[in-house]
């Protein structure tokens, strides 16, 4: 890996004068909406994928509304992160932003969890972002921000999340720090937790039982999250007018993990505890 290009948007003026974003897995999903909100706020975007070719069609897509540098990379690789940050400054001369969107969705128990899938989610998940934000850091200025796209899993826990879990909760924690690290030198961390979103992560078990009931039972809103919801999030913690907001983890789910919400249908389902099913059973 390592292919990289350069997209321009045509003569403006001082161009240098425009912000920088760094986004990670921007070229699909939540990523993509992340790069679209970033290019229609006129700043200058890296976009950094694994796979090229999804990395020109969205540059391709983007001429003319905003330049676009693409860096085709494995963020799991140890010198990612130094050879991105380098790439940035080396093209655009600055950086002011930085989004880390990259993860792992490997679901299982803790009891199921082996090495490899272990190693997965905390290479990609946790070690690629605590790399972004190392080497970045030296390179933002004040007014900068760090936003991490984590989920709402990593604020609550949830069944089957083992690993999954147990990383979206460390961002959290690396948030936190980073807020109080370099919050002094005007760069600012916050972390956007979404709830369950549609993209090819989720596509496969969207209908599931259990995820309708996430969505629609257990969530107290009309509609369910889209990748430009969460893109809207993470711009607005990067902009001017989230200036203020500094080592904050905010759930971007319709209000799911505060409300402790259950539609009236599920409230009458006729589901039986197990207590009471082994009772009637052994009585």
């Amino acid at each position: 890996m390592g292919e990289h290009t350069v997209l321009g948007m045509g003569s403006v003026q001082d161009p240098t004068a425009r912000p920088v974003v760094l986004i990670t897995g921007a070229s699909a999903g939540i990523g993509e909406a992340i790069t679209r909100r970033f290019a229609a706020a006129n700043y200058r975007i890296v976009a950094i994928a694994r796979r090229p070719e999804k990395l020109a069609a969205l540059a391709d897509s983007l001429a003319g509304q905003a330049e676009v540098a693409t860096l085709s990379l494995d963020v799991a690789e140890p010198d990612s992160a130094a050879r991105a940050i380098r790439f940035a400054i080396d093209t655009f001369g600055r950086l002011d932003c930085l989004v880390n969107n990259a993860g792992s969705g490997r679901w299982a128990p803790v009891h199921q969890t082996d090495d490899a899938a272990m190693d997965e989610v905390i290479d990609i998940s946790l070690k690629a972002t605590f790399r972004f934000c190392r080497e970045a850091v030296p390179v933002l200025r004040p007014g900068s921000a760090i936003v991490t796209v984590g989920s709402t899993f990593g604020l609550i826990g949830g069944l089957d999340g083992g690993i999954y879990c147990a990383v979206k909760a460390a961002l959290v924690g690396l948030t936190q720090t980073l807020a109080a690290q370099y919050g002094p030198q005007g760069i600012r961390s916050n972390l956007v937790a979404p709830g369950v979103i549609k993209t090819d992560m989720t596509k496969d078990y969207w209908d599931a039982r259990g995820f309708q009931r996430l969505n629609h039972e257990m969530t107290p809103f009309d509609r369910e999250g889209t990748p430009e919801d969460v893109a809207n999030a993470v711009y607005f913690l990067a902009s001017p007018e989230g200036s203020y907001i500094n080592g904050q983890s905010i759930a971007l789910d319709g209000g799911w993990t505060t409300t402790k919400f259950l539609a009236t249908d599920a409230l009458v389902s006729d589901r039986v505890p197990p207590q009471a099913a082994s009772a009637a059973v052994n009585g």
